[in-house]
């Protein structure tokens, strides 16, 4: 599974701003940039970063998981 997450072609791309640092909030611009992101995209993102800290053959604990039935439109 870890293998998977490696083989996906995630971009790393620099971005640089110039601003007053006591103006600048990345944690805000960070949570309205991946909200605006397809929840696939954000799921697969969380996914990626989990498997990172997995060691060599750990799988994911998923007993703490809630599984709920999304209402469609």
């Amino acid at each position: 599974m870890k293998e998977e997450a490696a083989s996906h072609n995630f971009k790393l791309v620099p971005v640089v701003k110039k601003g007053m640092l006591h103006k600048i909030d990345e944690a805000k611009e960070d949570i309205q940039y991946w909200l605006s992101r397809p929840a696939q995209e954000r799921l697969a993102a969380v996914t990626f970063l989990v498997l990172q800290s997995l060691a060599e053959g750990e799988c994911i604990d998923k007993s703490m998981v809630i599984k709920k039935r999304l209402k469609h439109i």
